[in-house]
């Protein structure tokens, strides 16, 4: 049968194998063509959270720019009779065959990243791909790039901890936009219990990297070369109520302070070459589409960016990271002034932003497809999960 999106409430319930795996070689083109091989580049690299957004594209940035040698990590739901697997199984099964077709080893496990068990599988899989490819079993790019609903408890699996967008303090409300129709709506959310927040500090904050550090380095899978990176957003001021100084804020909080511990531990003892959070720009992600401000706030800021040329996605914000960061000539990693990488750079300069402000004070039901790039947002969101991708037959049968 042939299969259409479902999407409900800015959630996609479905996914196109054909086109996630179209989408996956499109951004392997992509970085084919921009990224190559440097006395630099990472050899071996792990990456938990593979399978979506920057984690997926960080991987292919290592296999198909750098020819590194990579495991990858995701929780996935497989496909069965009745319905589609994730689109992450879809974009690991696509990854794997076409590192296979390109000589390049690869090994991608499905399983709960936060479990001391797929711990310990994941380092007999780094350690399987590294003598596979003949090289040493030492991870040069750690890529720690986990989102997530819900953790369970590594040493109490009967406990879980669940993760919410809420503001702390105070109710927030406001309008929201509905990419999909581009309708208006009115929300309102109230604010975090002190439960809940330290709850989405224990699924998004900084602890599991951590442990993750631990247990290589216990391996001996760390070396003086070893890079380690994970990812935050920080966005414009009329996004913090909700974002960054509501309960994600804070486990990013958690997780900038993990950095620093990480760097104090392994960094300052020549175990490992530095540790970083790289702040990214605003993007069309299964993880982003459901904060209310966002979806009228990135319909804007694609606008103004693509208008000024200044528009990236996740594979373009990867190079990027890669080439004018991580891996420059002369080995320096660019930071601000807290340590961190800033690859959001284009979108938080002031005249982006203040044309992204003006756009959103204007913008109504009756002009948001003219002065919003609501069409190219609810191109990216389908393609997220395997539609709306060039060259893919939808009416086929799969």
């Amino acid at each position: 049968m042939p299969i259409k999106p479902m999407v409900r409430n800015n959630i996609c319930l479905n996914a196109h194998p054909a086109g996630c795996a179209a989408s996956v070689r499109k951004q392997i083109e992509y970085i084919k063509s921009r990224l190559s091989k440097t006395d630099n580049a990472p050899k071996l690299a792990l990456v938990v959270g593979c399978s979506n957004g920057y984690g997926l594209a960080s991987r292919i940035g290592a296999a198909f720019g750098y020819k590194a040698v990579t495991v990858g990590l995701s929780f996935e739901n497989e496909p069965s009779e009745k319905r589609c697997g994730t689109p992450g199984y879809y974009n690991n099964e696509e990854f794997d065959k076409q590192a296979a077709k390109d000589g390049l080893v690869s090994i991608s496990l499905n399983g709960d990243a936060y479990s001391n068990e797929m711990k310990t599988q994941t380092i007999e899989a780094v350690k399987q791909a590294a003598a596979k490819a003949g090289i040493p079993a030492k991870i040069d790019l750690f890529v720690y790039s986990l989102a997530s609903p819900v953790r369970k408890d590594p040493d109490n699996p009967a406990v879980m901890y669940k993760s919410v967008i809420k503001p702390i303090g105070a109710a927030q409300s406001g309008r929201t936009l509905n990419f999909m129709d581009g309708t208006f709506n009115d929300f309102s959310i109230i604010p975090a219990t002190p439960d809940e927040t330290s709850n989405t500090i224990k699924v998004m904050g900084g602890e599991d990297w951590e442990l993750w550090m631990d247990a290589l380095d216990k391996e001996g899978l760390l070396h003086q070369q070893t890079r380690a990176i994970a990812y935050t957003y920080i966005g414009p001021e009329l996004s913090w109520a909700i974002y960054k100084n509501g309960t994600i804020g804070k486990a990013k909080e958690d997780l900038e302070r993990a950095c620093r511990d990480i760097n104090k531990k392994f960094t300052e003892t020549k175990k490992i070459s530095g540790s970083w959070i790289s702040v990214n720009k605003a993007l069309v992600t299964r993880a982003s589409s459901v904060i209310p401000i966002i979806p009228l706030y990135i319909s804007s800021l694609f606008k103004v960016m693509k208008d000024m040329k200044l528009h990236e996605g996740c594979i373009e914000q990867i190079e990027r990271l890669y080439r004018d960061r991580l891996y420059t000539a002369d080995g320096k990693v660019p930071t601000d002034s807290e340590n961190r990488i800033r690859i959001d750079d284009w979108e938080m300069r002031d005249d982006v932003q203040k044309a992204v402000v003006e756009k959103m004070k204007n913008v109504t039901a009756e002009n948001v497809y003219a002065q919003t790039d609501i069409a190219g947002v609810k191109h990216d969101f389908l393609e997220v999960h395997g539609f709306d991708v060039e060259g893919v037959d939808y009416d086929a049968d799969i």
